[in-house]
C-alpha cells in the first residue's frame, strides 16, 4: 500500500511523456503532410517525374503510418488518463477508509468523553511498561484516583455539570504528569495514572500531592443561566512495582484498595500496605 503514491506519480508522469510524444507525432505528420501537397504541387506544374514520383509514395507511406501511430497514441493516453482518474478515485477511497480506521481505533481505546485513554489501552500501557521494568530494573506507580462526593454534583445541578468536572480532571491530571506517563479515565469518576520509571520513591508523594491540589482548583461550571464555581477533592491510592504487585490486576487492585483506605482517613492519598 506504501507504494500506491509512488506508482500513481510513475503513471502520471508516463502520460505526461506520452502526450509530449504525441504532440511531436501530430507535428511530424502535419509537416510530411505539407511537403507531400508540396511535392504534389510540383509534379503538376512540371509533369510526370518518375522518381520523385516514387518518393512521394513512399513519403505519403510515411505519412500514413505517422499518422497511424498518432491516432494510436491518442488512444493510448485517453486509456492513461482514465487510468490516472481511477487511481486518484481509489487513493481519495483509500485514504478515507484509513482516516476511517484510525479514527475507529481511537474510540475503541479512548474515553469519548474526556478523551483519556480508557481501561482496555491503559492496560495494554501497564502491561507494556511492566515487561520493561522488569527486564530493566525499574520502578513504576499506579495511581488509583476517585473523586471525592462527585454524586453530589450531579444530583444538585445536573449531568452536564459533571460532565464538566470530569473534563476539567482529565485535564488537570494530564497537566500534572509527564508525555511519557499515562492518564487513564477508569469509570464513572475514577481515573488510574501511570508513573513510569520511578527513579526515587519519595518523590511519589510530591506528584500525588501536587496532582490532588491541581484537582481541587476551583471549577467554573456553567448551569441553566448561571456559572457557579465549585472546588471538588478527591482520594488517591497508590502502588509501587515491584514492590506491591507484580501483574497489572494486583497493582489495580491494591491501588483501589489504598484509595478507600485514604477515603476513610481522609488523607488524600495512600500508599498500599
Amino acid at each position: 500500500m506504501g507504494s500506491t503514491p509512488q506508482k500513481h506519480k510513475s503513471l502520471t508522469h508516463v502520460l505526461m511523456q506520452s502526450e509530449r510524444v504525441k504532440t511531436l507525432v501530430k507535428e511530424s505528420a502535419e509537416e510530411l503532410s505539407s511537403v507531400n501537397e508540396g511535392i504534389k504541387e510540383e509534379l503538376t506544374n512540371h509533369g510526370p517525374m518518375p522518381g520523385v514520383e516514387d518518393a512521394l509514395e513512399k513519403s505519403e507511406a510515411v505519412e500514413s503510418k505517422v499518422q497511424e501511430a498518432s491516432d494510436g497514441l491518442s488512444v493510448v493516453n485517453l486509456a492513461l488518463k482514465a487510468e490516472v482518474k481511477e487511481r486518484n478515485v481509489l487513493e481519495g477511497e483509500l485514504a478515507a477508509v484509513k482516516e476511517q480506521g484510525e479514527f475507529d481505533r481511537h474510540a475503541a481505546l479512548h474515553d469519548h468523553l474526556t478523551g483519556l485513554p480508557n481501561r482496555a489501552l491503559f492496560y495494554d500501557r501497564l502491561g507494556l511498561e511492566l515487561r520493561q521494568a522488569k527486564r530493566h530494573g525499574w520502578k513504576l506507580a499506579v495511581m488509583f484516583v476517585d473523586l471525592d462526593c462527585f454524586k453530589i454534583i450531579n444530583d444538585t445541578y445536573g449531568h452536564d455539570a459533571g460532565d464538566c468536572i470530569l473534563r476539567a480532571t482529565a485535564r488537570r491530571l494530564t497537566e500534572s504528569t509527564r508525555g511519557e506517563d499515562t492518564v487513564s479515565r477508569y469509570g464513572g469518576d475514577e481515573f488510574l495514572i501511570l508513573i513510569n520509571e520511578v527513579r526515587d520513591e519519595a518523590n511519589i508523594s510530591l506528584v500525588a500531592q501536587n496532582i490532588l491540589n491541581k484537582i481541587q482548583t476551583p471549577c467554573d461550571i456553567r448551569t441553566h443561566d448561571r456559572t457557579i464555581s465549585r472546588s471538588i477533592k478527591a482520594s488517591m491510592g497508590i502502588t509501587v512495582f515491584p514492590n506491591d504487585g507484580t501483574s497489572a490486576d494486583t497493582l489495580i487492585r491494591n491501588a483501589d484498595r489504598a484509595m478507600y483506605v485514604a477515603k476513610r482517613n481522609k488523607s488524600g492519598y495512600s500508599f498500599a500496605a
